[in-house]
Parts: C-alpha cells; sequence; structure tokens
C-alpha cells in the first residue's frame, strides 16, 4: 500500500532513532535552531526548474494522465478532510491561495493509490467506503513494541469514477485487501495487490476488473507495482521473511491487518510473473519505483543510506549503476516520469517551514 504520509514521518523517526524532522541548521552561537527553506538542492543535477504543487498537508501519489495534462493524488490534513481522499488538478493549477482542486473520492472512508486510464476522464482508486463510512482506525505502534506498521484495510477495494468525481464502478468484490491499482502505458491491464489467496501477492486484470490472473506466489508483502514503458514487465516492492522469526512475525502480523515495511527491496518481474528478478539488495526500506522513459533503469525512494531521509534514487535493471537523485534532509518519494520523459513529480517535506507537510513537487527531467 502507498500509505499515509503521516505514518511515514513516524517511519522516520522511528529507524532515525532521534533525528529531527525539521529541514533545519543549528546554529552555533545561539544554540537555536534556523529552518532552512530549499526548494532545489545544489546536487540535484537530473531536477530543472522545479515548481510546488500543493500548499500544506499530506500531499502524495501524484500520477500522471496518460496526456501529461493532470495529475491525480491522494490528500489529507487539509481542506477539513478526516483522512485521506483523492483529487485531480491540472498542472497549470495554482493551489498558493489555498484554492481545493476537484475532489475524486466519495469523501468516506479512507482512500489511496489513484492512477488515470487511458481515456484522460477516468480514475482507478482504492477506497474503504462501502466497508466503513468512517476513516478506519490507525493502529498504534506502542501496541506492537514500539515497532513501525502498515495496515492493510480488508475493507479496501477497487473502484473508478470520472474527472468530476461520479462514481462509475466497483471493479473487485473479494473479501480482503484489494488496493494498489496502477494502468499499463499499453492501457491494457491493471496490476493491483491483493490479500485474496492469504498473502499479500500481485494481480493482474483488464480495465474492467475481468480476467484477474495472480502474479507473484512467495511469502511477502509484494506491492505498489509499476509497469515498465512498453508494459512487458512490472517493477515493484517486496518485503520476504526467511528466518522462522521473521516468517512467524509476518504472518501474525498480517492476520492482524499489518504489515512492518522496514526491511523492502525491489524486484522486477515480466508481466506474466516470469523471470523475477531482485534488482536491490540495500537493507532498510527501498519502495515507491517507477521505471526510467527508457526501460531501462528505475527510480526509487529508500533510506539505506541515511536513516532519518528517504531520497530518490536510480539504479539500472541489472542492479548496477546506484545513483542518489534528490538530497533533501527528510522526506522524498513517489516519484513518476510524465509519459514524454520530460518531466517528474514527487512528494516532498522540502520548502515546509519545518512542518509536518508533505507537497507536490514537479520538476524538468536532465539527463
Amino acid at each position: 500500500m502507498k500509505l499515509n504520509i503521516t505514518l511515514l514521518f513516524i517511519l522516520a523517526l522511528f529507524i532515525g532513532c532521534k533525528s529531527s524532522h525539521k529541514t533545519a541548521s543549528y546554529d552555533g552561537k545561539s544554540g537555536a535552531t534556523k529552518i532552512v527553506n530549499t526548494i532545489h538542492y545544489p546536487q540535484e543535477k537530473h531536477l530543472k526548474n522545479i515548481k510546488q504543487l500543493t500548499f500544506g498537508g499530506d500531499n502524495a501519489e501524484a500520477y500522471w494522465s496518460f496526456d501529461g495534462n493532470k495529475l491525480v493524488f491522494q490528500a489529507s490534513n487539509v481542506w477539513n478532510l478526516n483522512c485521506d481522499q483523492i483529487f485531480t488538478m491540472n498542472i497549470t493549477d495554482d493551489l498558493s491561495k489555498g484554492a481545493k482542486p476537484q475532489m475524486i473520492s466519495t469523501g468516506l472512508g479512507r482512500t489511496t493509490c489513484s492512477y488515470f486510464l487511458p481515456d484522460n476522464k477516468t480514475i482507478i482508486y482504492s477506497s474503504t467506503h462501502l466497508a466503513d463510512e468512517n476513516c478506519p482506525p490507525v493502529p498504534k505502534k506502542e501496541d506492537y513494541g514500539n515497532k513501525y506498521i502498515w495496515p492493510v484495510y480488508e475493507g479496501f477495494d477497487i473502484f473508478t469514477a470520472d474527472i468530476n468525481g461520479n462514481q462509475l464502478k466497483q471493479l473487485t468484490f473479494e473479501k480482503g485487501y484489494d488496493a494498489e491499482p496502477t494502468v499499463s502505458p499499453k492501457g491494457d491491464k491493471i496490476v493491483f495487490t491483493s490479500t485474496r489467496t492469504g498473502d499479500l501477492e500481485l494481480f493482474t486484470m483488464n480495465l474492467d476488473g475481468s480476467n484477474v490472473q495472480q502474479i507473484t506466489d512467495e511469502l511477502g508483502y509484494d506491492g505498489g507495482a509499476f509497469f515498465s514503458p512498453d508494459g512487458t514487465k512490472l517493477i515493484f516492492r517486496s518485503s520476504r521473511p526467511k528466518t522462522e522469526e521473521d516468517i512467524k512475525e509476518y504472518k501474525d502480523l498480517l492476520a492482524q491487518g499489518l504489515v512492518q515495511p522496514t526491511n523492502m527491496e525491489l524486484y522486477i518481474c515480466n508481466v506474466d510473473g516470469s523471470n523475477l528478478t531482485k534488482i536491490t539488495n540495500l537493507g532498510s526500506a527501498n519502495w515507491a519505483p517507477f521505471f526510467h522513459p527508457s526501460g531501462k533503469k528505475v527510480i526509487f525512494s529508500s533510506n539505506h543510506k541515511t536513516k532519518h531521509s528517504f531520497n530518490l534514487f536510480m539504479i539500472n535493471v541489472d542492479g548496477t549503476g546506484l545513483e542518489q537523485i534528490t538530497f533533501d534532509t527528510v522526506f522524498d518519494a513517489f516519484p513518476m516520469f510524465s509519459p514524454d520523459g520530460k518531466k517528474i513529480v514527487f512528494s516532498s517535506n522540502r520548502n515546509n517551514n519545518g512542518t509536518h507537510d508533505t507537497n507536490l513537487f514537479i520538476a524538468d527531467w536532465v539527463e
């Protein structure tokens, strides 16, 4: 699941011990903490003309329409939202004065993981609103030995809506968690994560919800999958417990609708699940992967280098050539290249005046 950003702050705190979440520096003379708002770090040579798109709250998982003119994203802690809902905006919209973009979801339950369909008029997303109109409870890590955990709510199902928020169709009806849908650039298939077999596995289906096919079958959380530019491969994150202790912990948490995502690596496979290959072995949390337009590289978020902060990295599909792309001091994630490969959108805590706000940023991509 591509999760609530407030929870990710807890992850950064948990794995970063006492490190500060603020983009800040220490003033040696006064002893005060000085907030440093930065929108573009000098080392970020692949990014140019960075522009902030949202201004407050938790905004994340922004994904492009097929024509490259719009974004769909989830937001919370803004616009009087009780928990995450789905919105769409033009990339030229100005939200700096507090304007509220078009809401796509119902406003009930919790939502996540939205994506455009090829017609640029239909959006697929996950929601718990049929299971319960209220926001589902967020588990407390204090109840689980202070370990960082994600909920995988069994009330999540996958729906479509139009760009005006008119609800069109429910696509999944199985008991348990169905979420994290993304769409092939070929416009023929959806990949998603489901617990319908008792584990968190990847599945594909047609755009109308038919012809469901299981893709992965090894114990562990397989999720956050995206298609390659030619639609023939999938990139995804996975936690694959191996020891008896880790397997027991994974199964016990999953039985309670929970996962622990502090150790995830990236895998690539063919769209039918064949030729499964692990491409990272970095430790920590490596996630939110997306293919470079060439199909030969993957950009992703990781805290393997600095435990208290997440940055974007790029790696070849054979696991070589690791390169750091962003240099934020707290959190960068959810990168996605525009369909023409000329721009990139991502979520970041940069330029937030030391708060926990996560905003959307767009930039020109420089090879």
